[in-house]
Order: C-alpha cells, then sequence, then structure tokens
C-alpha cells in the first residue's frame, strides 16, 4: 500500500463519482469528467493500490429488508481484559453492525439493527446482555438518520 499518493481533483471527482454510483462504466465517467476511459482506470487502480479504495459495496436499504429499530448500545465489560473475548461473541451476532472501542463511559459502543422493538429485546436478553464478560449496557434507540454520509475525499 503506498501512503505517500496524494490525490488531486480529477481523483476527487473520480471518487465522488464512484461513491454515487460505483457500477458507473469508466467511459461513462472518462465523458463525464472530459478525460479518457483508460486515465479513469489507471487513476481508479493507483487509489487502490495505495488503499484510498478499499473495497466496492452494495448499499442495502434495511427498512426494506423488515429492519424498522436502529440503535446503539453502550456496553460496560467486568475488566479491561474482556474486551477481546466480547468482540469476538459480538461479532457472531448477526444484529450487531458496527462495534467501537471507545473512552468515556462505555467500553463498547455497538450499533445494531432489529426488525421490532421484540426483536431487540430477544437480541439484548439472550445474545448480548446473556455475554458473561459485560457488566452492563444501555441502549439508545434512533427515530432518525437526519446525516448519514461518509468521509468526502
Amino acid at each position: 500500500m503506498n501512503k505517500q499518493y496524494q490525490i488531486d481533483n480529477l481523483d476527487k471527482n473520480i471518487l465522488s463519482a464512484l461513491k454515487d454510483n460505483a457500477r458507473i462504466p469508466y467511459a461513462e465517467l472518462g465523458k463525464k469528467l472530459a478525460v479518457s476511459p483508460a486515465t479513469v482506470h489507471v487513476r481508479i487502480e493507483k487509489m487502490r493500490q495505495a488503499g484510498i479504495i478499499a473495497r466496492t459495496k452494495v448499499e442495502l436499504n434495511e427498512k426494506a429488508l423488515g429492519y424498522d429499530v436502529c440503535c446503539f448500545i453502550g456496553i460496560n465489560l467486568k475488566t479491561a481484559g474482556d474486551y477481546k473475548p466480547t468482540i469476538n461473541k459480538l461479532s457472531e451476532i448477526e444484529e450487531v453492525l458496527e462495534a467501537y472501542y471507545t473512552t468515556g463511559h462505555y467500553n463498547i459502543f455497538v450499533k445494531i439493527m432489529a426488525k421490532s422493538i421484540d426483536h431487540l429485546q430477544r437480541v439484548l436478553i439472550d445474545k448480548i446482555q446473556a455475554i458473561n464478560e459485560i457488566q452492563s449496557t444501555e441502549t439508545l434507540i434512533s427515530l432518525d438518520n437526519p446525516i448519514n454520509r461518509e468521509v468526502r475525499p
């Protein structure tokens, strides 16, 4: 991975277009940016090699899949040494989408998606709070997600 690669305005425009539509053909992108498809290809490959483009992914609509409840759970561990075993167990829970090791009030902060409040309750009781290394949890239910974006190039 080349950490020295510096992106320019063309790279930023390519990244912006790819974030909007990762499946855009190089020819169409080149036309839109007034460069050749080969230039687009070379720039994308250089950004992949530099680690700027980590992967291409499909963004799913959770609500269309039946997941209506988004929540965040602050987790306090019994001891600092319980971090790795807890993360290993949390990674086995399919409703856990993200986990963060944090400073402040919680040791771990996770994002989960559930299909309903009943589903959320089952996940909390039967899966998360059943992890022996967890001392306590606090659940925050998200009512809305008015800002949802990624880092801009």
